[in-house]
């Protein structure tokens, strides 16, 4: 690992503070992910700005009477999982939170840094995705259609920080995913959401580009709410990842096979 030098602001001005001055420095929350890219030599960054003093980036808390719930980027996974507030109200995203690793790694994963990651088999984008989740950074607020642009990427610019995600309370949810057993990342996980602004199918895992709207889905849920209804509704294979966990022949069948699991959970 490279010699970094190490912030620990206690205030979210004086953690973008920072990066005028040293361009090459990265934001760090939980570390699950950065922490292991130092080590294997996949990331070099010149400091480290630690999250972890700021409390106004953590908590969880109910916006328009409880129409939505705002979670700070700093919330770790387990916060998220035991959630009174998220449980009685998106009841799927508690549930997938505590599908995340294990639990040292839901006691110190965040919410913001598997936001701002965007691993193509991590959980939450899928929760974004499907619920037409608001991310609210320093400088502006993004839409998740327009957040998640590939493989890692995301429209934040250099320097910019998440702040928290605000989730619209869904009418129905549910996630179900295929794990890869050792590091419980989604060989395929599809998030389904029946919102006010119509139905949302996410899917993680499979892609070639990262977490994605299963448009095909979508039409046939909005037409009929059930699990028969996605039975005949194939994703191409052309258009998913094949690696040693799995084809992308086998991650189509997967994909349908979860979703019609959850709309029948949700």
């Amino acid at each position: 690992m490279n010699r970094f030098g190490y912030y620990d602001p206690t205030s979210v001005q004086k953690a973008v503070g920072v990066v005028p001055d040293h361009t090459d420095a990265r934001y760090l929350a939980g570390g699950q992910s950065l922490i292991a890219a130092m080590k294997l030599g996949l990331a070099a960054p010149s400091d480290l700005i630690d999250l972890n003093q700021i409390p106004e980036l953590r908590g969880i808390r109910l916006e328009g009477g409880g129409a939505a719930i705002t979670i700070g980027a700093m919330t770790r996974h387990s916060e998220v999982a035991d959630s009174v507030e998220v449980g009685a109200r998106i009841a799927a995203l508690a549930s997938l939170a505590a599908m995340i690793g294990d639990r040292q790694v839901r006691n110190r994963g965040t919410l913001g840094g598997s936001v701002a990651n965007n691993d193509p088999a991590a959980d939450y984008p899928a929760a974004v995705l499907a619920l037409d989740a608001t991310v609210i950074t320093d400088k502006r607020s993004i839409k998740s259609d327009d957040f998640f642009k590939g493989l890692y990427q995301t429209a934040l610019a250099p320097g910019e920080l998440i702040k928290s995600v605000t989730f619209p309370v869904p009418k129905k949810a549910a996630y179900m995913k295929f794990k890869n057993p050792a590091s419980r990342f989604a060989i395929v996980g599809v998030f389904v959401a029946k919102t006010a602004a119509g139905v949302r199918v996410a899917v993680t895992g499979a892609g070639t580009r990262g977490v994605f709207r299963a448009k095909a889905m979508e039409e046939a849920l909005a037409k009929n709410w059930s699990a028969d209804a996605l039975k005949s509704v194939a994703v191409q294979a052309s258009e998913l990842a094949s690696d040693l966990h799995a084809s992308a022949e086998y991650r189509a069948h997967l994909v349908n096979v979860m979703a019609r699991r959850a709309v029948a959970a949700a």
